[in-house]
């Protein structure tokens, strides 16, 4: 019982000295490929509640002519990320992730419309 004991102690300390000793080198790495994810960026780009963002490049949605103001702001939102997803692809196509959102509504007799604007965020 002593032997797998010290067994065990051995291996727990071996394994947070390896952890500690890497945990440098892992954090140089992430910088490295955060400075390279923002390089890669097509526009100038900074980092934002941990996502990377367009620093001042809009993309805008529309819609019109919508039931109700819920699918309007549906559609608008749609609009939107399908846009900047044919433009720079998946990834930055969230609304939920971008920056700088905005949205307004309206309703005329042809129904419900809605135009949303916002920094692209990957």
């Amino acid at each position: 019982m002593t032997k797998i004991l010290t067994i065990a102690i051995t291996f727990a300390v071996c394994a947070a000295s390896f952890s500690a000793a890497s945990a440098p080198a892992e954090a140089a790495s992430k910088k490295a490929r955060s400075s390279a994810a923002l390089a890669d960026a097509p526009h100038d780009a900074r980092f934002e509640r941990g996502y990377i963002c367009y620093v001042d490049h809009y993309h805008y949605g529309s819609s019109t002519g919508q039931a109700s103001r819920k699918a309007a702001e549906a559609s608008a939102i749609g609009s939107w990320e399908g846009f900047v997803d044919f433009e720079y692809g998946s990834a930055w196509a969230r609304l939920s992730k971008a920056g700088s959102k905005r949205m307004s509504c309206d309703q005329s007799a042809g129904g419900w419309g809605c135009n949303v604007e916002a920094r692209p965020c990957k």
